[in-house]
């Protein structure tokens, strides 16, 4: 009976040694993942931005106002995206875009987008474990043009202030709110929608809804 009870300590002792060596491994084992305020991104996104508000009086020969129109036009731009995590919920960004199609408004204007620069200040919050939604507020500077043919034909008239360099204030605030959805390991999906800019004095408005893709490092 004195050598059964002999193994049984015997077992138990290198049981608890076993045991007491395994843990500190298990704590170790899986290393923290790097803060998100430590990271850094770019992106690639694609816009159709849609121009509303393109209002136009016309007149008759006493230069008096009959009627006022308000058309809307589409065209597309692409934009690089370069920004950074502040903090867990904050960042800020820039993005560089320009015109990939003009936008045919009714009759003989066109409307194109050369360039424009954003700066953006944002705070995003995790939604599950694979999605964040983001909003996030700041200014735009963009450069474009209105091309109007045959101007002197009278169904041009209400396209005279529209004409030339567009919009005519080349600063505005802007604004976005989008969802990201990871792909895998830091790279996004991006899915958004906003206002790009207002002009001040036509009052035309361009919103943009976009599209591409967010990689973090």
């Amino acid at each position: 009976m004195t050598l059964p009870r002999r193994l049984r300590a015997a077992l138990s002792l290198t049981t608890a040694l076993l045991v007491a060596q395994g843990a500190p491994a298990q704590e170790t084992a899986a290393p923290a993942e790097p803060a998100r305020e430590d990271l850094y991104y770019v992106g690639l996104i694609g816009s159709l931005v849609q121009l509303r508000s393109l209002e136009s009086a016309i007149t008759d020969d006493q230069d008096e106002i009959t009627d006022v129109v308000a058309d809307s036009a589409d065209l597309n731009t692409a934009s690089l995206i370069i920004g950074g995590h502040i903090s867990e919920l904050f960042h800020a960004e820039i993005r560089l875009g320009g015109g990939l199609s003009e936008a045919k408004v009714r009759n003989d204007l066109t409307i194109s987008l050369d360039y424009f620069a954003s700066w953006f200040f944002g705070i995003h919050y995790p939604l599950t474990d694979f999605a964040h939604g983001y909003a996030q507020f700041g200014f735009t500077h963009l450069q474009g043009e209105a091309e109007l043919t045959n101007p002197d034909a009278n169904r041009n008239s209400r396209y005279d202030d529209l004409a030339g360099d567009f919009p005519d204030s080349s600063f505005s605030a802007s604004w976005l709110i989008g969802l990201d959805l990871e792909l895998f390991d830091n790279a996004y999906l991006v899915l958004e929608g906003g206002k790009l800019f207002e002009d001040t004095v036509t009052d035309v408005t361009g919103y943009q809804f976009s599209s591409g893709l967010r990689y973090e490092f």
